[in-house]
């Protein structure tokens, strides 16, 4: 759960450093990706957290594929409210079929050797043979 949390927290940060300098087209471009960077800064700070303490129950594939439903759930608000544009039904649909995707890579997942779903990294003491028997 708390990679879920830093995961959107991370990606509320990084919607407003790429699309929240368009409501402010007058300033000057310098300005916008100055700040841009500033902000994208304050999402790396619980990006790779998240990553970290996520990887290991979740798999690479598992995490990239929630940061993108996070990120569709954050834009969407975000363009919603923020930058006042219509939601379209064909966004919706595009939407439902990244939904697929998270079915799909979590639907059918596989136990692996160390017992972690999605996992097929032995863990140390399984690759140094602690587990085997004498």
């Amino acid at each position: 759960m708390l990679t879920v949390v830093l995961l959107t927290i991370s990606n509320v940060f990084m919607t407003f450093a790429w699309y929240g300098h368009l409501k402010y087209k007058e300033s000057p471009l310098w300005i916008a990706i100055g700040a841009s960077w500033l902000i994208a800064l304050l999402e790396y700070c619980f990006q790779v957290p998240a990553n970290r303490f996520g990887h290991g129950y979740f798999t690479a594939a598992q995490l990239k594929i929630i940061q993108e439903v996070i990120t569709l759930v954050v834009f969407a608000g975000f363009s919603v409210f923020y930058l006042r544009e219509q939601f379209r039904w064909n966004y919706a649909v595009g939407f439902a079929l990244i939904l697929a995707a998270v079915a799909v890579v979590f639907g059918f997942n596989e136990k692996s050797p160390t017992g972690q779903p999605g996992s097929t990294t032995p863990t140390a003491s399984a690759a140094s043979g602690a587990s085997e028997s004498r």
